[in-house]
């Protein structure tokens, strides 16, 4: 499996019980799923951050989140609903260009967070430990049960 964490992010989305326990941690909690995948996958990498780097991937997070991941997420899901004197067909098709564009930023973020990373090696933290640093940083509350639900997602689906 490559290292990267786009690849990474996108193979752990699709593992059971991930997404939904990202989009809980997003919609309930204000989480920001890019910042805690780049987390999980930096304890499952075997990497370290330290204080500058967690700080870093906040501010950036923060930057792609208000101005275009969230717009363009809003805008998405405000065209899931019919509007009179717009065709069906018409916005579904304007909505999945909105959504690659959504999916394009994010990827576009999470290359960024990547290139924050330190490299592998030396003591890295458990999952959790990190999942609850940055969501302390990003945050005004810590979903422990939640980011640990979203650990133990994570945890199935890597071999014994």
């Amino acid at each position: 499996m490559s290292d990267g964490f786009w690849e990474w992010a996108v193979a752990a989305y699709r593992a059971p019980g991930v997404a939904e326990e990202c989009l809980h941690l997003q919609d309930v909690h204000e989480q920001a799923v890019p910042l805690l995948l780049w987390a999980a996958w930096q304890a499952e990498t075997g990497r370290a951050p330290d204080e500058e780097a967690i700080e870093g991937a906040i501010d950036t997070t923060r930057v792609w989140a208000d101005h275009a991941v969230v717009p363009l997420r809003a805008l998405r899901r405000a065209l899931k609903t019919r509007r009179p004197d717009m065709a069906d067909a018409d916005r579904e098709a304007v909505r999945a260009q909105v959504k690659a564009a959504e999916l394009e930023a994010e990827r576009r973020l999470m290359l960024a967070l990547e290139g924050l990373a330190p490299v592998p090696g030396g003591k890295a933290p458990t999952m959790v430990d990190l999942l609850v640093r940055v969501a302390r940083e990003w945050g005004d509350q810590i979903p422990r049960p939640a980011l640990g639900h979203l650990a133990e997602a994570l945890a199935k689906r890597l071999p014994a």
